[in-house]
């Protein structure tokens, strides 16, 4: 396996994030930011080299090895200048670039302008972050969706309720509510997260991880093992409200900002016409009361402090049956979040390691069979879900599941071959041009080779 020397510039939020996950992952990492304090503290708790010092600088860069880097990632705060390292790093002899890109307009102009600047790939982790919470507002009782095989497939996250259909089930029978989907996961309580097999019994409070085709998903809810209901009015409150209400604006829900900053106030409401845009305090209950919190469909708590909006949720949660979705900067605090009992939490910097970590995977991956497209953690830091697009013949190709040996605490969760999804049975097999997916209790997963135990 070939390990990678990344450099990241910006020892931050998003920064440390991806330091901890690549350097897990065996990579050479160097970290360069100004502030030593914050260097300092990685080097004391990451297996991580130090560059102290601006990143823009071309000798700061030489320093931290920019040169010899396969991949140099620049997440500081600030939009022209991540761009700027990224160009610099480029030009030094880096094989490959991304930088973090926050600023709207900056997002909409970049591809114009992406070659020009060496950039190999642009982050946003309000715009990533506000595409998941999107999804999930299709469904209200999904507490997550990730998407694979360009749409065709979903992995939708959902609780099991006292008195549900699924309550007391054995997954061998889900068949009877004629939908052509698989569990693939269970989380019980706080700790216990499980790959079932078909004997494993679901009970209320367990939390499932359901993979199928957007359609097959759909035919769940309709049997009523899954509740949805119809989403329109949506208030958000915080900055990443841009992202999210742009998009489910498309999709002809009624929304609502509320937003403290007056200047803030004014852009949003010419970038978003079609929006309600209020000038207060979201975690003013009495704001909140009179703007009809009770009558909503969700509520998207978004502010920048992390407990405000824990509170906003846990207020949203005793006064209304709304959707409650939580945005959480803080990875510390998701020991303290997860026994909260709120609805929807997400992650932005989490999501945004997530799809550097994927894109870092397929740069190293040696497998002359097939290619890693998507990466999802599925579970927090314990599940993964990996799509895999077959491109050549293997060993494995053309052999019934039932006659492949899969390595213990992974299963094949579904098949895609020409936008028709196959939940898989042992007498299916991987053909050349299929999107596998694969869902794993471990991370590091980097080829579908390694799933298996034993190949002809």
């Amino acid at each position: 396996m070939i390990f990678m020397k990344i450099m990241i510039i910006g020892d931050g939020k998003i920064g440390s994030v991806l330091a901890e996950q690549l350097s897990k992952e065996k990579h050479e990492v160097t970290l360069v930011d100004r502030s030593g304090v914050r260097l300092d503290q990685s080097n004391n708790e990451l297996d991580v080299m130090v560059v102290e010092g601006d990143g823009a600088s071309r000798e700061v860069q030489l320093e931290a090895g920019a040169d010899q880097a396969d991949l140099v990632i620049a997440c500081t705060g600030a939009d022209e200048l991540n761009l700027l390292c990224c160009l610099i790093g480029k030009k030094l002899g880096a094989r490959h670039t991304i930088a973090r890109v926050r600023n709207p307009m900056y997002v909409e102009e970049l591809n114009l302008i992406k070659d020009d600047l060496g950039l190999s790939m642009a982050i946003n982790p309000e715009e990533a972050c506000a595409t998941e919470m999107a999804r999930v507002l299709r469904f209200p009782s999904a507490i997550k969706i990730d998407t694979f095989a360009r749409g065709h497939v979903e992995i939708l996250k959902t609780g099991v309720t006292a008195g549900s259909p699924l309550d007391g089930m054995a997954l061998k029978d889900i068949g009877k509510f004629r939908a052509n989907v698989l569990i693939c996961a269970v989380e019980r309580g706080e700790r216990d997260v499980i790959i079932p097999s078909g004997e494993f019994q679901l009970k209320a409070g367990d939390r499932i991880s359901v993979v199928a085709s957007p359609q097959e998903l759909v035919s769940m809810i309709v049997a009523k093992a899954v509740n949805m209901a119809e989403m329109m009015k949506v208030p958000m409150l915080g900055r990443m409200g841009y992202y999210l209400a742009r998009q489910l604006l498309a999709t002809g829900m009624d929304v609502k900002i509320i937003e403290s900053d007056a200047k803030r106030c004014e852009e949003l409401s010419q970038l978003l016409p079609e929006a309600t845009i209020l000038h207060g305090d979201g975690t003013d209950q009495r704001l909140l009361q009179e703007e009809g919190i009770e009558h909503m469909d969700a509520i998207a708590a978004l502010t920048g402090i992390d407990e405000e909006n824990i509170i906003i949720s846990l207020f949203a949660g005793r006064t209304t049956r709304a959707k409650v979705i939580t945005k959480v900067n803080r990875s510390s605090y998701e020991p303290l979040v997860g026994s909260l009992s709120l609805d929807s939490v997400f992650y932005p910097r989490n999501i945004c390691a997530d799809n550097v970590v994927r894109y870092v995977r397929a740069m190293q991956n040696s497998d002359a069979y097939a290619s890693m497209e998507t990466l999802c953690k599925i579970v927090s830091n314990k599940v993964e879900a990996m799509e895999f697009r077959v491109t050549a013949s293997a060993d494995f190709c053309g052999i019934p599941l039932q006659d492949l040996h899969l390595k213990d605490g992974l299963l094949i969760g579904c098949i895609s071959r020409g936008g028709k999804t196959i939940t898989p049975r042992g007498s299916d097999t991987i053909e050349v041009g299929d999107s596998v997916i694969v869902v794993a209790a471990h991370s590091g997963l980097r080829s579908l080779n390694d799933i298996f135990t034993t190949r002809r």
